[in-house]
């Protein structure tokens, strides 16, 4: 028996959006109509597929299942749009799911998008981890691209070097006065506050273990968005890892000052996408390499 492509279309929309309720009023069926659809294509697949948690997450057998829907839906929108033609307009949208880390979407991804050819009538589902665990989402099917500093392709998946983003190590400049008198010391690196985005982000430790040599545990301060990241760095609450292009510009203003001069941390970036033949990837693919070209090193 093969797949039913209502039941698969259900089955990311309960995943997409979190709940049955909520897939139900995006398909416009009642709550009952999804559980009966997901409930015959878990029958027919012989696999549980969602697990019933808030929000629903789709189990290990319906990670395949949640990539194989996304990939349908996707041609299926470009075959409908090259079938109606120009005089369509923008009646047919496609939905463009990609996770990005933090400091991308701060910085030089954004403008990426807005580069996509007129005839491309998309909506972005654009989702936000750590460069070291964006591929998961891949991996899971919840996206169809990721940027990730992993350089081995998730199965099915193409990948593509972006570039390195550059990190300087600043902070604000009473701070500085405070805790490195002396300059970048291994004592003062390990009293001073340090800010990192999340309990993901590991880039204040890998260089500190670069600068120092050691393994250190400085006062931690987590603050999980980039903006509010960079603030907390101007406003004294201690020193973090800022994106070159952001980290130059408070440098100038005096903002903050550059805590180790001649050091940093340069992270590799790569595109990972769906290996399909999509107009759509194709172009976003392009726009995406040409923003980096610019941004990163």
């Amino acid at each position: 028996m093969g797949l039913d492509s209502v039941q698969l279309t259900t089955f990311a929309a309960v995943v997409n959006e979190g709940s049955f309720e909520a897939a139900a009023r995006t398909l416009h069926v009642t709550s009952s109509a999804v559980s009966q659809r997901i409930k015959a294509l878990e029958q027919v697949v012989g696999q549980v597929l969602v697990r019933r948690t808030k929000p629903c997450e789709a189990t290990e057998a319906g990670q395949a299942l949640l990539r194989l829907a996304g990939q349908v839906a996707l041609l299926e929108h470009e075959a409908l749009r090259a079938a109606r033609g120009p005089l369509a307009g923008g009646a047919v949208r496609t939905r463009v799911a990609v996770v990005v880390n933090a400091d991308s979407l701060a910085t030089w991804f954004l403008a990426a998008l807005t580069e996509l050819p007129p005839e491309f009538t998309v909506t972005f589902d654009l989702r936000e981890d750590d460069q070291d665990h964006t591929a998961e989402l891949l991996r899971d099917g919840s996206v169809m691209a990721a940027v990730t500093a992993q350089n081995v392709p998730v199965q099915g998946c193409r990948v593509e070097r972006l570039g390195a983003m550059r990190y300087l190590a600043v902070a604000a400049p009473r701070l500085a006065t405070r805790h490195f008198p002396d300059g970048p010391a291994s004592a003062a690196f390990a009293a001073a506050p340090m800010i990192a985005l999340n309990r993901k982000d590991t880039l204040q430790h890998r260089f500190l273990n670069r600068v120092t040599r050691r393994r250190l545990d400085p006062p931690l301060h987590h603050v999980p968005s980039a903006w509010g990241f960079v603030e907390a760095v101007r406003l004294g609450l201690g020193w973090g890892l800022v994106p070159e292009q952001i980290a130059l510009d408070d440098i100038a203003a005096g903002r903050c000052v550059e805590l180790a001069p001649g050091r940093h941390l340069d992270v590799p970036l790569y595109w990972q996408h769906w290996r399909l033949d999509s107009a759509i990837l194709n172009a976003l693919t392009g726009a995406v390499q040409t923003a980096a070209r610019s941004a990163l090193r």
